[in-house]
């Protein structure tokens, strides 16, 4: 078992609900997810940048 940091962008979505899941299915190809958080928000490109630990 190995911990990953992982950064991702995340496109925004129409609804907080379907944000989070877009969040969640992106995390778990990377591994198991242990904590994230949406650290940074690009309003031009519509992004959420996302930094998670995932374990692999």
């Amino acid at each position: 078992m190995t911990t990953q940091f992982v950064t991702l962008e995340i496109d925004f979505q129409e609804t907080l609900a379907q944000l989070l899941q877009a969040i969640e299915t992106e995390l778990r190809l990377s591994g198991e997810p242990l904590r994230w958080a949406i650290t940074s928000v690009d309003l031009a490109r519509q992004k959420a940048i996302v930094e998670a630990v995932v374990v692999s």
